[in-house]
């Protein structure tokens, strides 16, 4: 099914949002903010799998799919910030912020910063906070991060330590561009006072092969946020449990709105 953009301004940005009504009126409405550097492409399958319980709106973010950057460095905060006005002006409705990876990190500051926007939140691959390596993999990554070091301490700014970052950065990193500073700030970031801050109903649905969020950030989470619920399924990473453990995650959301009634 079609879906219906309409282009949004809130907080000193623009941002394209994706309408897509249920099949039937439904009570609740769902809102999908995707990972990085993704787009509402990869939560529309799981969208469309919703509409006989729920209407939807599926935003690309700013710096992402339709969406024009953000107008500076911006940090999760803002992010929420922006969302929470563009929600602020549709009429009322009982909403579930639906994120996967980049977008529950967004998320979380909504739910903290501006609590009366959403009933509840559903976080799928949960990311946020500084991840608990087994020493064996600190082990292995250590040459390459001291390389790192060594190598920018005697590089100026400029192309040749573009270069450096280029070479050791990330898959993320090197293909941020103009996102990089957001990119910075995400990564660093550690949400625990966040997450200790939700006063709201919060599901957690992680996959038990993720490499990208361990596992053990959403065990975490669960334990910070008052009442949440975990839910590890098994045999999905960062990214199947959006499409081959889709099923799984539609009825866990659907247990969710049926809550929330």
């Amino acid at each position: 099914m079609p879906h219906q953009r309409q282009d949004i301004s809130a907080a000193g940005c623009k941002f394209a949002a994706y309408r897509l009504d249920g099949a039937a009126p439904a009570a609740t409405e769902l809102i999908w903010a995707h990972g990085w550097g993704h787009s509402h492409a990869a939560l529309a399958p799981l969208a469309e799998a919703m509409r006989w319980r729920a209407d939807s709106w599926l935003v690309d973010l700013p710096g992402f799919g339709a969406s024009p950057l953000p107008p500076g460095p911006w940090g999760t905060e803002d992010y929420a910030d922006a969302m929470a006005e563009w929600i602020a002006a549709l009429p009322p409705r009982r909403r579930v912020w639906v994120g996967h990876s980049f977008g529950c990190r967004v998320g979380l500051q909504l739910a903290a910063r501006h609590p009366q926007s959403v009933a509840a939140l559903f976080l799928i691959a949960a990311a946020g906070l500084p991840p608990h390596r087994a020493l064996a993999t600190r082990a292995r990554r250590l040459p390459r991060r001291l390389a790192f070091r060594m190598l920018r301490a005697v590089t100026p700014e400029g192309p040749a330590r573009d270069r450096l970052r280029e070479r050791y950065g990330s898959s993320d990193y090197r293909a941020a561009g103009t996102m990089r500073p957001v990119l910075i700030k995400a990564v660093n970031e550690d949400l625990s006072d966040v997450a200790r801050g939700v006063r709201m109903p919060v599901v957690l649905v992680h996959g038990e092969a993720d490499r990208e969020s361990p596992p053990e950030i959403a065990t975490r989470f669960a334990a910070l946020i008052p009442g949440a619920q975990l839910h590890l399924l098994r045999g999905f990473d960062h990214w199947t449990i959006l499409t081959d453990g889709r099923h799984q995650v539609a009825h866990l959301l659907g247990d969710l709105i049926e809550s929330l009634r």
